[in-house]
């Protein structure tokens, strides 16, 4: 067995040399296969053999998922090489300590190589396809709404996006016909380990958004707040207590707390603490006591945080197929920044599938989830105003036809040829 688990740790697939004629049924008859279903299938032959210890045949589904994967293929085939290496990151779990510290020190390689980006490569990034300018616009929308009359809001802002969302917003306030308010923007020190990552400073970011908010006539400040970082891969109670500290926050009366979740609550565990709250709970309820005039909360409408593999692949597949499939229409197949992007959401399946516990930080739950724990925890939604959809409708149009967008219950959702794609929500404590 040992033999057999080091073999398939070796970081190259196309080592694999199991014989087609030792393929059965579904083996056999899915080789070659470019159908989704198909590979779904596989992908789902590989996890149940790793879960029952049946190294052989998992070796001979990842062979005929090595037959079909191409960096430089075709959608499924693109996919498809990013499970096929996160099965492999996760073989090498059950190895002898020799590929368990491969395993380690390639994943933490691959983490501290993500490519860094200057400024205009962010843009370009978010840019490329709706994915957050969705998010930006739909939140933004509803924030001026919330603080019309207000003329000094407090923003608290939790993303993983460097600041590109508040251009946009600034822009919007400058052209109040009451005039701009004040704005204050608060960000803390620590970040998820997560694409996209900047080239830059966190002062540089401040730097250029102080600058052009001066060009907008915008009173603006700019605070990071140094808050206890987290000692592993997830975000604990120390980091969250230090991180929505009213007095580190320095909150004020006169002015409208505005707190900005994008892509930030899938980031936390939700393992329950000594009262059997759940981390994530907890941090709601905490947002809550700082009495907040609009919350909102935007993320990706899947459910990734299965503690089933098989449910996680299945999810996995279901959805991620949708970036895949996006950068097919209006990229060639060899373009650098198509598969720049298409490695930022190869990381993404390669935490999912390849990792348990604590190392596994992607942990997205879907947005009618996320929508019942705002409402357990005493927010109330509020709907997103006309003109807001059409600010987003009017941003979709610089895109591929196959984007669009829909209500479905308190949110907001994008969708990519009918599938939900991304959600958008806001809320206000009851």
């Amino acid at each position: 067995m040992k033999t057999e688990l080091r073999a398939l740790s070796i970081p190259k697939p196309n080592l694999f040399n199991n014989p087609q004629s030792s393929l059965k049924g579904p083996l056999k008859g899915c080789l070659g296969s470019l159908d989704g279903a198909c590979i779904e299938k596989l992908l789902l032959h590989c996890a149940s053999a790793l879960e029952s210890n049946d190294a052989t045949f998992a070796q001979q589904v990842m062979w005929v998922l090595n037959n079909v994967a191409s960096s430089i293929g075709e959608p499924n085939q693109r996919l498809t090489s990013w499970f096929l290496r996160a099965l492999i990151f996760r073989t090498a779990r059950v190895c002898p300590s020799t590929a368990m510290n491969f395993h380690a020190s390639n994943i933490l390689h691959h983490m501290s190589q993500s490519r860094l980006m200057s400024v205009t490569e962010l843009a370009d990034y978010v840019d490329l396809i709706p994915w957050h300018r969705f998010g930006f616009c739909a939140s933004n929308g509803a924030i001026c709404k919330a603080i019309q009359g207000h003329s000094k809001v407090h923003i608290l802002d939790l993303s993983i996006t460097h600041g590109m969302q508040w251009p946009t917003l600034i822009d919007a306030l400058a052209k109040r016909p009451e005039g701009p308010p004040s704005l204050r923007i608060t960000v803390p020190s620590a970040r998820p380990p997560v694409p996209p990552l900047l080239n830059v400073s966190t002062q540089e970011v401040c730097y250029r958004l102080a600058n052009f908010a001066k060009s907008r006539d915008v009173p603006f400040e700019f605070h990071v707040m140094n808050c206890s970082s987290p000692s592993s891969f997830g975000f604990h109670l120390e980091f969250l207590l230090s991180l929505l500290n009213p007095s580190l926050l320095d909150l004020r009366d006169d002015e409208a707390l505005v707190i900005n979740c994008q892509n930030w609550l899938r980031y936390l565990p939700d393992e329950p603490l000594e009262d059997d709250v759940g981390i994530r709970d907890r941090f709601l309820e905490m947002i809550r006591s700082l009495n907040p005039h609009i919350v909102v909360v935007v993320d990706e409408d899947a459910d990734l945080d299965s503690p089933s593999l098989a449910s996680r692949i299945t999810a996995c597949v279901n959805y991620l197929w949708i970036p895949f499939d996006a950068f097919e229409t209006f990229l060639p197949k060899d373009s650098a920044q198509r598969m720049e992007y298409e490695a930022d959401v190869g990381h993404k399946i390669e935490n999912i599938i390849g990792f348990e516990g604590m190392q596994r930080i992607e942990r997205l739950e879907s947005g009618e989830k996320t929508t019942h724990r705002m409402k357990m925890a005493h927010f109330a939604s509020i709907p997103f105003y006309e003109e807001t959809l059409k600010e987003v409708r009017c941003s979709l149009e610089e895109h591929a036809s196959g984007w669009g967008m829909k209500r479905e219950d308190e949110m907001l959702v994008l969708t990519w040829k009918g599938h939900n794609s991304v959600f958008a929500t806001a809320w206000i404590p009851c």
